[in-house]
């Protein structure tokens, strides 16, 4: 599984990353998490407000932070 955190380094994009992180290893899937900070690449997923969230291609959340139980389910 891929799964990429978009943001340009604001608060909440770290905090995604925190809270992704931390649900990939408390749920034990074989993940890879990834930061992007380009904002090109963002762009190319069609996502215009940050932090979004894109497992295996797919945007799943995008313009908050949601709960680590929320990314456990998407997972």
């Amino acid at each position: 599984m891929t799964i990429k955190v978009l943001g340009t380094g604001c608060a909440k994009c770290k905090s995604l990353e925190e809270i992704t992180r931390k649900a990939v290893e408390e749920k034990g899937v074989d993940a890879q998490v990834e930061k992007v900070e380009d904002i090109m690449q963002i762009m190319s997923f069609g996502v215009m407000t940050t932090p979004a969230l894109v497992i295996d291609g797919k945007v799943a959340i995008k313009g908050r932070v949601p709960s680590i139980d929320e990314i456990k389910a998407l997972l």
